[in-house]
């Protein structure tokens, strides 16, 4: 389960919008001070809003990080899925075995 997130989505959503909005555009880490908030986490809010717009090529987008996160969830239960499939095909095929001895 995911940590909880230390700031509200309002304030982050309000932040990017406080410093996309400023011209010229304000040294981050005094932004940060003024809201009450880390300037690296400042600094990441504002790189995920520009690649999210398309700004940016060099982290993926919101979307793309959600659909990664339930693709990998979905592999890790296709993967136990599997491993149990395996276990019982063995067992069966060693119940089917017609050089085994029954007592």
């Amino acid at each position: 389960m995911a940590a909880p997130k230390k700031y509200p989505d309002e304030l982050r959503a309000r932040a990017v919008r406080l410093y996309r909005e400023s011209d010229p555009k304000p040294v981050i880490r005094r932004l940060a001070e003024q809201l009450g908030v880390h300037h690296e986490a400042l600094r990441n809010w504002i790189r995920q809003d520009e690649a999210d717009r398309g700004e940016r090529d060099d982290r993926p987008t919101t979307s793309e990080s959600e659909e990664l996160r339930r693709l990998r969830r979905e592999n890790a239960e296709l993967k136990r899925a599997n491993e149990i499939l395996k276990a019982a095909s063995a067992f069966f095929a060693s119940e089917l075995d017609p050089t085994r001895r029954r007592s």
